[in-house]
């Protein structure tokens, strides 16, 4: 486990930052240049500094030694994501794998199997429009709040987390549902809502503007929650072992560079990544997620997480029926990577 740093904050106009389409991806060496790399293309649910060692995967060229060159798509919604997949425009998705379990029963001869997880916890924060020391989460009774789309998973930790405070998400307040992935930020600095629920680089640009606050982080209350996943087609998988576990074995060790160097230089390597953001940001925000433990050591996406993940579906009544670990879950890349 690393060391934990003193937190420099506790922690969408600003995923406007998000860089769209293919962006860049990473150093290319002479040896590299010698190599013959296949191009793998994954979309992104979200281009954001949530994903930190994905990116350093990318700006330290650890694709690149797998004999990859991937193009990096955004998106802009797991919806968007997992019809890139299902359609063969995109060969690996990275998003909720919520997403596998919803298409799992309509695509029985090809499902979507999961085998690399990233992040163990949210990476979304409540943001008021006053500072607030003394939080609770009893303070949203009877105030409007600025949500997710109904079935992602932003919205369901969220929901999550309001029941795990004896809180009924219908009748205890009022969660506008109705206002697009990426422009939730721009609409509470407009004056919509008294609450809002943003990720990265939102809450701080909100911050920053003085237009909101950040009270509580949606990652720490709900406790580890299996947030994003990386997955394919059954049939691509089958097709191409090896390259699943090139592609495996470069994001271990972005997450080995993340858990042994500090929050500064981890924003210095992504920084490329997001070219319109001040480096004192990205530290910030790169800070925010390190000191509340968001980044696994590994990619292993166990039962248990799976379990939970359900759970979370099932409370929100987006789970007509419990699915197969076996099958939607692999774990033999993870583990390879991580020896």
């Amino acid at each position: 486990m690393k060391k934990k740093l003193p937190a420099i904050l506790l922690s969408v106009t600003a995923l406007a930052l998000i860089t769209i389409g293919v962006v860049s991806c990473g150093k290319e060496t002479s040896e590299t240049k010698a190599k013959d790399l296949k191009t793998v293309t994954l979309n992104e649910v979200a281009h954001s500094i949530f994903y930190a060692p994905q990116y350093v995967a990318i700006e330290e060229g650890y694709f690149a030694e797998e004999g990859i060159d991937l193009q990096l798509v955004t998106g802009f919604g797991a919806d968007k994501t997992m019809t890139a997949v299902l359609s063969g425009e995109a060969d690996i998705g990275f998003m909720g794998s919520e997403s596998s379990i919803y298409v799992y029963s309509q695509n029985p001869d090809d499902f979507i199997v999961n085998f690399a997880q990233l992040t163990q916890r949210a990476g979304n924060f409540l943001v008021a429009r006053e500072p607030a020391t003394d939080f609770q989460w009893s303070d949203l009774k009877g105030k409007n709040i600025l949500g997710g789309r109904k079935g992602g998973m932003p919205q369901m930790v969220f929901e999550y987390i309001l029941k795990k405070n004896n809180l009924d998400p219908v009748s205890d307040m009022t969660i506008d549902q109705s206002i697009d992935f990426g422009s939730t930020a721009a609409a509470f600095s407009g004056g919509q809502g008294d609450f809002t629920v943003e990720f990265e680089p939102g809450a701080s640009t909100l911050e920053k503007e003085g237009a909101g606050y950040v009270v509580a982080s949606l990652g720490v209350d709900s406790g580890y929650v299996p947030y994003t996943a990386y997955s394919a087609r059954q049939s691509f998988m089958e097709e191409n072992p090896e390259l699943i576990q090139g592609f495996t074995n470069a994001l271990q060790k972005g997450m080995d560079y993340v858990q042994n160097h500090t929050p500064e230089e981890i924003a210095k390597v992504i920084a490329p990544q997001f070219k319109e953001t001040e480096l004192d940001v990205i530290t910030t925000i790169v800070t925010r997620y390190y000191e509340q433990d968001t980044w696994k050591e590994n990619l292993i996406f166990e039962e248990s997480s799976f379990t939970l993940l359900q759970d979370i579906l099932e409370e929100a009544g987006e789970l007509e029926a419990r699915v197969p670990y076996e099958e939607l879950v692999t774990t033999e890349y993870a583990e390879k990577a991580a020896k």
